[in-house]
């Protein structure tokens, strides 16, 4: 039988066999290997498929193609399935794959993937772990998130997929797509980033994986207490029926008692003179002193739950479906325990300015001294945090005479709740004999400098009880509140529905085309209920004794504290003030809907021009979107404001209708020497804050306004439209297989330019016109606009852009190409330089410490972003080193309010470490052993006031130890 190949065709002793792009080919081939390399055993050696015999079926993966056997093993296999998802696809992709079932590099997806050229995350201001990720220096909120293809829903009010929702060991693989086609639904400007759970069809036999690690937290991180916890993984994967059903089951458990972690805040760098705090001259000099200081001792003891399942039905090779389901419930318990205080100034009605005395004056400031009156407040709070999502999807494909007919329909849910209680202790409000407050090494620029004493012991539960401490709810002439209590829950729900097909033709370059249509709708809701905690009685010096006899000693001051758990306290020692005024009823209780149906086109391309073979895709996407929203407008003019006193409210609706035409084209040339060189161009877009798309607001009379009184209030934008960018994509990467090992080196470079960027600015209104009035809001009686209802409305909307742009250099290396005595050592190594013109105006911004400047730069914008990995993998051994380097940046942190602030966040480098050994023969084979560690050098989580040495919070959280067992059988 002669076999006879051109160019897109096969034929079989002159017979027209089939029609078969080598693209396609390639693809099919490679996704066939890398899928099952997780099912191979380590000895075992690439083959030839044999033929199919009707007595000794030949396994297939899920494409119809025979699967091939391999030899990668370990941190290999990761990387060089990696390799080859970058090396394939049609776009600018930057990939990560499971060294074996259930071993993605990190804990958590954010971690793995924050490794990869031009990604890098903002670790978790609480555990210190990665958790939002920032690709090509855009904010979390750029990034399209997706699930097996599939768009997911988020925890906060913004679109932002908290990835450590994600067990790593539920997932095979992640693909970053830094350049878009057509048929990619749910992308974004920054990247789109595909999670993918493995397909049991794809293995060539039944396999099943456990692993259970421990782990010690905090470690070598001073005085602070260590926590430890364990996680436990499961994996089975089977076929059954002569492989014509396959499943897949997976179970997550992890669990972390917490350790210890200290937080200090210099109160954003306020170091005022005396007089700016209140407070009389010393000796007739006006010198400065420190400001005030709040230091923390916070424990968080976390919990996480996962399971998967996927159900594969293929009778034959043209028809395939698929179920997948997913579920992760993450629980989190914030136990905080501190001191808060103003040195010489004031927190409140209940806190006089003291005196100073006993200084030492060195360069006009009191390096050390002593000031009367203080008034510390002891601070016990509890935020009990649990998101939990469910994902699941349905898809079905159909091949009959070129064609590939596929039908999907999916839903993803979040659900976050969130219960936070506030207690303060102290002195009540009446109090007569305060106490004194003393430091010592004071430098004048940070309050975090000193070290403080006091003439009152925080820890005695006779001095020091429950308490309205300052009069924070407006003192004698307001409201008590002896702590706050806010309890909150966001949901938001995307379900979808997609059917497209595709057809092989030949038409010049175009080797066959796809198009289809996609529904996405999506329901996302806040609803927020907050209050003042009150010592019953109604007396505003009311106290209670602190339960227990928990003693805490506060980093940075070193005095201790009364220790207490707050939990179970309403109803028992404190009864509840409800809290209804215009923040809390129009910003944090909204419900926005979305219907977004894609109707796309794209062309795949398999040609050659001037010599050279070139593929790739070109095709565009439109898209009509129809967003309705409901919230709450508040009558200011007659809202009291505080506790009790509730602020007339009536509910708002808003609706909006746009289109958009997105364009892509990507295309990939086939160089000399195993060369590529890729071109990608495409018009991207990134949806908003659905929070920011809310309605409604309040209005007030501004009687002090500069150019006299005018209205003034804030409000949502149901009309709020996406940000918007078109992007130039340009990659040359070359491979090289050495001694068996797979490695490349690449440079990339991009550009995209914002035609549109929301931004949230003050403009001039007829509020009479936006609903927002009503008929007891009190109009300016005097000045340029008496009578006048035209004022000033602090709103999101869509402004005009800038450009950011960037190079990125990655190479994954093995040192067996430079000898074989090096033979099993390798790097993979990237940088990337990030360059933005964009800077925002801090009005109307949500900025903590912005240090005084009216611009911040673009969030989530390093300018330079380093990874390395160093590793060694032969005869069984590992190991491997990892540093992650990332520059200065505006970040986000969730405040006392539970609302997302922007901060300037503090470069820094981290370093893990692991090493074990993976028996591949005798009675232990299948068996591997890990010890990992991970924060080696302690790394501290350092937020500042627009000046890098500003420092006003400093966190740090020690080493993670590990030691995990895997076996595979």
């Amino acid at each position: 039988m002669k076999i006879l190949k051109s160019k897109r065709v096969a034929t079989v002793d002159g017979k027209l066999v089939f029609k078969l792009s080598p693209v396609a080919a390639g693809c099919a081939v490679f996704l066939a290997m890398s899928a099952n390399v997780y099912a191979q055993d380590s000895t075992a050696t690439a083959t030839t498929a044999a033929p199919q015999t009707d007595t000794a079926p030949q396994a297939l993966d899920s494409n119809g193609q025979p699967i091939a056997k391999v030899t990668v093993t370990g941190i290999r296999r990761g990387i060089e399935a990696a390799i080859s998802i970058k090396k394939n696809s049609n776009s600018i992709v930057e990939a990560i794959s499971a060294e074996d079932i259930g071993k993605l590099p990190d804990a958590t997806v954010a971690e793995s993937i924050s490794r990869l050229a031009g990604v890098t995350a903002q670790r978790n201001k609480n555990t210190g772990r990665a958790s939002d990720i920032s690709v090509r220096g855009l904010s979390p909120d750029f990034n399209g998130a997706l699930l097996n293809g599939r768009e997911q829903a988020s925890s906060g009010d913004s679109r932002g997929v908290q990835f450590d929702l994600y067990p790593a060991e539920m997932l095979g693989s992640i693909t970053i797509y830094k350049s878009p086609d057509a048929s990619l639904v749910g992308q974004g400007i920054a990247s789109t980033i595909d999670q993918r759970t493995v397909m049991p069809l794809d293995f060539a036999k039944r396999t099943m994986a456990a692993s259970y690690k421990r782990e010690k937290t905090g470690m070598h991180n001073g005085e602070q207490a260590t926590g430890s916890g364990y996680r436990s993984s499961l994996t089975y994967i089977d076929q059954f029926a002569d492989r014509t059903i396959g499943l897949a089951l997976g179970a997550v458990k992890f669990t972390d008692s917490g350790a210890e972690q200290s937080q200090m805040d210099g109160w954003g760098g306020w170091t005022p003179k005396l007089t700016d705090a209140g407070a009389p001259l010393y000796n007739g000099q006006n010198v400065i002193v420190p400001g005030g200081f709040k230091t923390d001792i916070q424990r968080i003891p976390k919990k996480q739950q996962g399971v998967m399942g996927i159900l594969q039905f293929r009778p034959n090779k043209d028809f395939l479906t698929t179920v997948d389901l997913f579920h992760s419930k993450n629980q989190d318990h914030i136990k905080l325990t501190g001191l808060e205080g103003a040195i010489c100034g004031s927190t409140g009605p209940y806190d006089p300015s003291g005196v100073l005395s006993n200084a030492t004056i060195v360069n006009g400031v009191a390096t050390a001294g002593t000031c009367s009156n203080f008034k510390g407040d002891a601070r016990n709070h509890v935020d009990d945090i649990k998101d939990t999502l469910d994902s699941w999807g349905l898809n079905s494909q159909y091949r009959n005479s070129g064609w590939t007919f596929t039908g999907d329909v999916a839903g993803s849910k979040v659900t976050h709740d969130s219960s936070r209680y506030e207690t303060t202790a102290g002195q009540p409000g009446n109090a007569t004999n305060l106490g004194t407050i003393s430091w010592t090494g004071f430098d004048g620029k940070s309050n975090l400098s000193p070290t403080y004493t006091s003439s009152i012991n925080y820890s005695d539960r006779n001095q020091v009880v429950l308490t309205d401490q300052d009069g924070w709810g407006g003192g004698l002439t307001g409201n008590p509140q002896a702590g706050y209590v806010a309890i909150g829950v966001t949901t938001d729900k995307v379900k979808s529905g997609r059917l497209s097909a595709k057809h092989d033709v030949e038409w010049g370059p175009v080797s066959s085309v796809e198009f289809g249509f996609n529904q996405t709708n999506r329901d996302k809701s806040r609803d927020q209920n907050e209050g003042n905690l009150i010592i019953p009685g109604g007396n505003p010096y009311g106290s209670a004794a602190v339960p227990g006899t928990g003693v805490v000693v506060t980093p940075q001051s070193g005095l201790p504290v009364v220790a207490w758990d707050p939990q179970g306290s309403l109803g028992t020692i404190y009864a509840l003030l409800p809290k209804v005024d215009q923040p809390i009823q129009t910003d944090k209780n909204w419900a926005v809907s979305e219907k977004v149906s894609t109707l796309y086109a794209m062309g795949n391309l398999d040609g050659e021009l001037f010599g050279l073979t070139y593929r790739g895709n070109f095709g565009g996407q439109y898209i009509r979107t129809k967003q309705s929203s409901q919230g709450f407008v508040v009558d200011t003019s007659n809202c009291a404001g505080s506790a009790g006193k509730p602020c007339p409210a009536y509910t708002i609706n808003g609706e909006h209708k746009y289109n958009d035409f997105l364009p892509s084209m990507n295309l990939v040339f086939e160089l000399p020497y195993d060369q590529v060189f890729r071109f990608g161009l495409a018009k991207t877009l990134s949806r908003g804050k659905m929070s920011d798309m809310r309605p409604g607001g309040g209005v007030s009379l501004n009687s002090s306004a500069p150019g006299g009184a005018i209205l003034s209030g804030g409000a949502g934008n149901p009309n709020l439209e996406p940000f918007r960018a078109k992007a130039l994509d340009l990659s040359w990467e070359k491979y090289f297989t050495v001694n068996g090992a797979k490695g490349y080196v690449a440079a990339a470079a991009f550009y995209k330019k914002l035609d549109t960027y929301i931004l949230t600015v003050p403009k001039v209104v007829d509020f009479a016109t936006l609903g927002l009035l009503s008929a007891k809001t009190p109009l300016p009686a005097s000045g340029p606009n008496k009578g006048s209802t035209v004022g000033i409305l602090t709103t999101p909307e869509n402004g005009t852009g800038g450009n950011i742009h960037g190079i990125e250099l990655s190479a994954s290396l093995p040192f067996g190409m430079f000898s074989s005595y090096l033979n099993g050592f390798g790097l993979a190594v990237n940088h990337s330089v990030t360059l933005s013109s964009v800077n925002l105006l801090t009005t109307g911004l949500t900025v903590e410490d912005t240090g005084g400047v009216s611009t911040i730069p673009l969030p989530g914008l390093s300018r330079q972003v380093t990874n390395a990995r160093l590793f060694y993998e032969a005869h069984g051994f590992q190991a491997s080193v990892a540093a992650r380097h990332r520059g200065n940046f505006l970040g986000s942190v969730s405040d006392f309010q539970d609302n997302e602030q922007l901060t300037f966040i503090k470069a820094s480098t981290t370093v893990d470490f692991q090493a074990g050994y993976e028996f591949s023969s005798g009675a232990l084979k299948g068996l591997s052993i890990i010890g990992t560690v991970q924060n080696w050098t302690n790394a501290p989580f350092v937020r500042y006031a627009a000046d890098p040495s500003n420092v006003v919070e400093n966190i740090k959280f020690g080493r993670v130890y590990g030691l995990q067992a895997s076996y595979k059988f």
